[in-house]
């Protein structure tokens, strides 16, 4: 059988990193492209270059993220490629965290990424055909030191990833989970004479989640992990 190409994909937490160079990867590509931030004031150039529609959404209001997929609906044609970005981190001793702090963690990285994809899947299963692509870290499979609630955060993500997978694979859906191990080259800062792979290349990133979105079905992926070389783990 013939393997379908995927033509509309929506991007969730912009910015000027991993976001835009995916936007601007998939534009390349033929994709009619969808970015959604809560500050879409920010994106005015990046839609210009790709050609994309922005909306605003908060991630961890249900609502939102419902009126979102139906502008999409609208607005593009059938979905099928979502790709999850946001998360909210809280730095500090234990004791001294903030519940509230800890609670917007959780809701943008797991609850959120649980709301955008349900909404996504709702769109894909009657055509058996689409991806999921969730953004994770290091800390989805190390909790480290002073850093519990983004630990707790991309935990819970990384085990509604897998369980995903194991449901919706089999229902023509890819489910994926990119394990981002190291920091992500800011735009506009160039390679360190000193160290030039100190830091991942938000180009190259996105090359991987594109290689990714592209498997045959009979070798998916539900995880990979980026690091630079330089990158201890």
């Amino acid at each position: 059988m013939t393997q379908l190409e995927h033509q509309t994909a929506l991007i969730v937490g912009v910015g000027q990193g991993l976001s835009a160079a995916l936007a601007r990867l998939f534009s390349t590509q033929g994709f009619r492209i969808a970015l959604a931030s809560r500050d879409t004031a920010k994106l005015e150039s990046l839609c210009k270059e790709t050609g994309a529609i922005a909306i605003d959404c908060d991630v961890a209001d249900a609502n939102q993220v419902a009126q979102l997929f139906e502008q999409v609906d609208k607005r593009l044609p059938p979905l099928d490629v979502v790709v999850y970005n946001p998360s909210a981190r809280s730095r500090g001793p234990f004791v001294e965290l903030l519940p509230a702090d800890v609670e917007r963690a959780l809701m943008v990285t797991a609850l959120g990424g649980f709301l955008v994809g349900q909404q996504a899947a709702r769109r894909m299963l009657p055509r058996r055909f689409g991806a999921v692509l969730y953004t994770g870290a290091s800390a989805s499979v190390k909790g480290y030191a002073q850093s519990a609630p983004f630990a707790m955060a991309k935990f819970a993500l990384r085990g509604l990833v897998q369980s995903m997978a194991r449901e919706l694979a089999p229902q023509g859906i890819h489910v994926a989970h990119f394990v981002i191990d190291g920091a992500i080259r800011p735009p506009g800062q160039g390679k360190s004479t000193e160290r030039p792979d100190a830091m991942l290349d938000p180009d190259a990133i996105a090359a991987s989640y594109l290689h990714v979105l592209r498997q045959p079905r009979s070798a998916w992926t539900w995880e990979i992990e980026l690091r630079p070389w330089t990158e201890k783990f």
